[in-house]
């Protein structure tokens, strides 16, 4: 379980902080008592979560570029943390069609500008000993079976995002061989690992082209949800969920090094790997109001159908489960709108989802 008192008084980096899995990480860590420095560009979408949360209030916000070495550099050696979660990246599959090299710069050089950095900041004899690269399910190749990937499955990625996201662990396991090496630990003191998750959802979420997010802006407006793909299969699953796998394998690389030192899956239970049509259908009704969606052609770039987890390792190795259904996650994404639509403190909202999260199934 995560524990508090590990975290209480922890120098944690963050880069990517003003995203939306970002934001929520700060609120959980705000939460814990950690003390946090987020490295990120200013928040991508307007509204967003990290700005209605006030979380530049809670953290030490540095504006900066993740393709700048030289400023990522200083700001980790300045920050001399204690764990690094690396989450900046370009998010979304369709944007990655339209902007490929932009991408590629961000989630790969990026990821090798963090690894860089770090390596640097060990040569100044600085203390991080956790790292944890938050990459995607949809860095495997994916064959479109039925059953789930497991960590050691082939990389791949169909398109631009996909693909930089198997980049991206590719580098991961490049500075683990090359510059951290699990066998000379005793000498460089840093464990890293990878954390890869499925469709998350959560209250705060404004970016595009994103089946849930989109359709609860619709929903606030009043308008009709438009689906593209109503058969497509989606790993659904409630922020939180990988966010405590996080959380849980760096305090496994914190306290026991480099044992754990490797990629996890942290995806849902296959009750909630449900079609969109199915998805959109739940948020209509629990929404309530005449909302309703429709089926449109679908003219857009290559998407995946059906994309699914193994995620035996995390739950036998490191203790973590998902604890909300897809139905409960639904319930807490339309809890969190309504709250933000009748102009409620949000970020009260989002800590009281966060100890519910946490006491839940300890009764």
């Amino acid at each position: 379980m995560i524990n508090k008192e590990f975290w209480k008084g922890k120098k944690v980096f963050i880069t990517g902080h003003t995203g939306f899995k970002g934001s929520w990480l700060c609120l959980w860590l705000y939460h814990l008592g950690a003390e946090i420095t987020g490295y990120s560009l200013p928040a991508p979408t307007n509204p967003s979560l990290f700005e209605l949360c006030e979380i530049d209030k809670i953290t030490n916000t540095i504006n900066g570029d993740i393709r700048d070495l030289e400023k990522l550099r200083l700001s980790l050696q300045q920050s001399n943390p204690d764990i690094v979660f690396h989450m900046a990246a370009q998010p979304l599959v369709r944007m990655s069609y339209e902007n490929p090299i932009e991408t590629y710069e961000t989630n790969v050089m990026g990821t090798a500008n963090l690894f860089e950095a770090i390596r640097l900041a060990n040569m100044q004899n600085k203390k991080i000993k956790a790292v944890v690269n938050v990459t995607s399910d949809k860095c495997y190749e994916n064959k479109e079976w039925q059953w789930g990937y497991r960590e050691y499955e082939p990389l791949g990625g169909y398109d631009p995002y996909s693909n930089s996201k198997a980049c991206s662990e590719l580098i991961t396991a490049c500075y683990r061989n090359s510059f951290f090496n699990p066998k000379t630990y005793e000498t460089h003191g840093v464990a890293i690992a990878s954390g890869r998750a499925g469709n998350v959802i959560g209250g705060g979420d404004w970016a595009k082209d994103r089946l849930i997010p989109d359709g609860i802006q619709c929903l606030l407006k009043g308008e009709t949800i438009k689906i593209r793909n109503p058969k497509s299969i989606r790993p659904w699953q409630h922020v939180l969920e990988p966010i405590s796998g996080y959380l849980l394998l760096a305090q496994k690389l914190y306290k026991e090094g480099v044992q754990y030192s490797e990629g996890w899956n942290f995806g849902p239970d296959a009750e909630s790997e449900k079609t969109v049509e199915w998805a959109v259908s739940r948020l209509c009704n629990k929404w309530g109001s005449g909302a309703s969606f429709e089926i449109v052609p679908n003219n857009g770039p290559h998407e995946a159908h059906y994309l699914k987890l193994d995620c035996s390792k995390a739950k036998s190795e490191l203790g973590w489960k998902p604890k909300w259904n897809l139905e409960y996650a639904l319930d807490k994404v339309i809890e969190w709108s309504l709250a933000y639509k009748i102009g409620k403190d949000v970020r009260g909202v989002c800590l009281t989802q966060i100890h519910e999260y946490e006491d839940w199934g300890s009764q």
